[in-house]
């Protein structure tokens, strides 16, 4: 790939990294050494958390069980994390909102790591980790990636479902949270199964996650991303008011609508037509594919002034 290109497409590249980046720190994080013992010998081998029933048999038990130097990085997964070597904890916040409404006991570790998640993107990067950390975001942006090379994204819609609904099925999960006493989107959360299904093994979630892969690709566009997803949900409404925008330049746009085109929350851009300034739009990802598809430099990131007075 050409200098030009890599250029033209960091942020899908920095998306990538990124996401690619915090897999492998938390599989090598939950990377363990067992000691286990059989009839004929002691043996030490590497395993991941959960993943070490087949290596023993009947006449086998794991004698000792340590954690490796890599495990000093992360350990745990998207809803609850340490990290360096506990320095500090990162929550999900929707998680800790089902756990607290279902009743459950909240260690004062896992509080603490919610309201950092919650300063982070509140005040920082908004909706970002539905583009920089959700390996959801690999399956739908394939399926996206396969819609326009298919010409499916001109096709007459088959399914329409509106964009209120993830917030529709936020306020359900807490509801059933509260009333059946567990988290009700934390048991089926195909997030939290691809996550734990590549750190620790893919079972069942696969179909979960192929579910979602062919409904994207099939019925609608963006379809679990922008109409379902309660966590992209709650990240919109932790980071409605992020300082971390896509700024847009009326001057320079020719309005050729190429950023719409690849928007895959294209309310976000209505205001490009009409005037410059910050878009305020809750659901924007900061994805930057709008700027990266923007021939005319009219889009680009920016931190927003709330006391300065911008275009909305």
């Amino acid at each position: 790939m050409k200098l030009s290109k890599l250029s033209k497409y960091k942020y899908l590249i920095l998306r990538r990294f990124t996401q690619c980046a915090i897999l492998a720190i938390f599989i090598l994080g939950n990377y363990s050494i067992a000691t286990i013992k059989n009839v004929q010998n002691m043996d030490s081998v590497g395993v991941f958390s959960g993943n070490i029933e087949h290596l023993i048999g009947d006449s086998s038990s794991v004698v000792a069980k340590e954690a490796s130097f890599t495990s000093w990085f992360a350990q745990g997964n998207l809803s609850h994390s340490r990290w360096f070597g506990g320095a500090f904890s990162l929550s999900d916040p929707l998680s800790v909102m089902q756990i607290f409404l279902a009743g459950g006991g909240l260690a004062f570790d896992i509080v603490l790591g919610a309201l950092l998640v919650i300063i982070i993107y509140g005040v920082f990067l908004g909706r970002a980790y539905c583009a920089f950390v959700c390996p959801i975001n690999l399956i739908t942006d394939l399926a996206h990636f396969l819609r326009a090379k298919l010409g499916l994204n001109t096709a007459q819609r088959k399914f329409f479902l509106s964009r209120y609904t993830r917030f529709v099925i936020l306020a359900l999960v807490l509801v059933l949270s509260f009333i059946f006493g567990v988290g009700a989107f934390e048991i089926l959360s195909p997030i939290s199964m691809a996550h734990r299904g590549i750190v620790f093994g893919m079972g069942f979630g696969i179909f979960a996650l192929l579910a979602i892969f062919l409904f994207d690709l099939l019925l609608l566009k963006n379809g679990f991303c922008g109409h379902i997803c309660p966590l992209g949900a709650m990240y919109a409404l932790i980071g409605k008011f992020a300082l971390l925008r896509v700024k847009h330049t009326h001057s320079r746009c020719t309005k050729c609508m190429e950023c719409v085109r690849v928007c895959p929350e294209p309310e976000v851009l209505k205001p490009i037509s009409k005037q410059s300034g910050a878009l305020m739009s809750m659901a924007c990802i900061r994805c930057g594919r709008c700027i990266e598809a923007c021939n005319d430099d009219a889009l680009n990131f920016g931190i927003y002034n709330f006391l300065k007075k911008e275009s909305k």
